[in-house]
């Protein structure tokens, strides 16, 4: 990518046209605009230090950039380039670029080598049977032109187009739910029977093998854990067995429990998953009994 300057002593010239045709001509573009007036020539009692700052405003991509600027400049016709006029604003700008002793590129110098050759065909005469035979000199660096000049605005459009981290960028923000509301767990049944295989296992050490029947009733049971629960207190699932009385006090007491708990007589609650389960009686021992 080249960036040469455009100088400012090339001052784009305004053709006559043809006489019987009518092309526009847009005026020169100013230097500078103090206040509210366009400056088109610098005054001759501006003193510029020979060392001065050069500020590069202008800067070009290849020399069909600078042919096509230079074109819109002057608004000109790129059907009916005036070869002479470009060719001697192209060359301007060639001997500027040496006198800053910028690095030219080649490219430069062969495109001057075709508006050379161009204008030379224009110059030349032609026989007069291969009148209207020949085709235009210009129609290839026109052809060459308007390719160019689509490519170049669509990549123009193309930059306009929104782009991501440029113009835009994803914006996250995480509002918390200030409503929730923590609920206790719903006590499942097997978190009872896993309690219930934990007061088993420590009754089996009070396990006896007598054969008189021990006078163990569900209902009467049922009425014993309303009296302990009575008080209005939560009291731990374990607390309400007797291991003592072995496997069977242990399965008639479980048994009275879930009978409390189907006719809603008592509340169990769990706080977690695999936490101690309480248990709270909802009516007195009064109403029990």
């Amino acid at each position: 990518m080249s960036t040469e300057p455009l100088p400012t002593e090339i001052a784009p010239s305004v053709q006559a046209p043809p006489s019987g045709a009518e092309s526009p001509r847009q005026q020169e573009m100013p230097l500078a605009v103090v206040h509210g007036q366009p400056v088109l020539q610098i005054p001759q009692d501006l003193y510029i230090p020979p060392d001065a700052l050069e500020v590069i405003l202008e800067a070009f991509e290849g020399p069909l950039d600078l042919l096509l600027y230079l074109i819109r400049r002057q608004n000109l016709n790129i059907l009916d380039i005036p070869v002479a006029e470009i060719t001697r604003q192209y060359m301007d700008y060639i001997d500027v670029m040496q006198e800053m002793r910028l690095e030219l590129a080649a490219e430069y110098l062969v495109m001057a080598a075709i508006l050379a050759e161009i204008k030379s065909r224009l110059l030349l005469p032609r026989p007069p049977q291969e009148e209207g035979i020949e085709e235009d000199p210009r129609a290839e660096l026109v052809r060459r032109l308007q390719e160019y000049e689509r490519f170049k605005k669509a990549a123009e459009d193309i930059d306009t187009l929104p782009r991501m981290e440029r113009d835009l960028d994803n914006a996250q923000a995480f509002v918390p739910d200030r409503a929730v509301v923590k609920v206790p767990p719903v006590v499942d049944l097997r978190e009872m029977l896993l309690a219930l295989r934990d007061v088993l296992h420590r009754a089996e050490l009070y396990g006896h093998h007598a054969v008189e029947r021990e006078p163990l009733s569900v209902r009467q049971r049922m009425g014993d854990v309303l009296r302990k629960l009575g008080d209005g207190t939560f009291h731990r699932f374990e607390s309400l067995f007797e291991v003592s009385e072995g496997k069977l006090g242990v399965v008639v007491t479980f048994l009275s429990l879930l009978e409390l708990a189907k006719d809603r007589l008592i509340e169990i609650m769990q706080e977690a998953p695999l936490a101690p389960i309480y248990l709270k009686a909802l009516a007195t021992a009064e109403t029990a009994d």
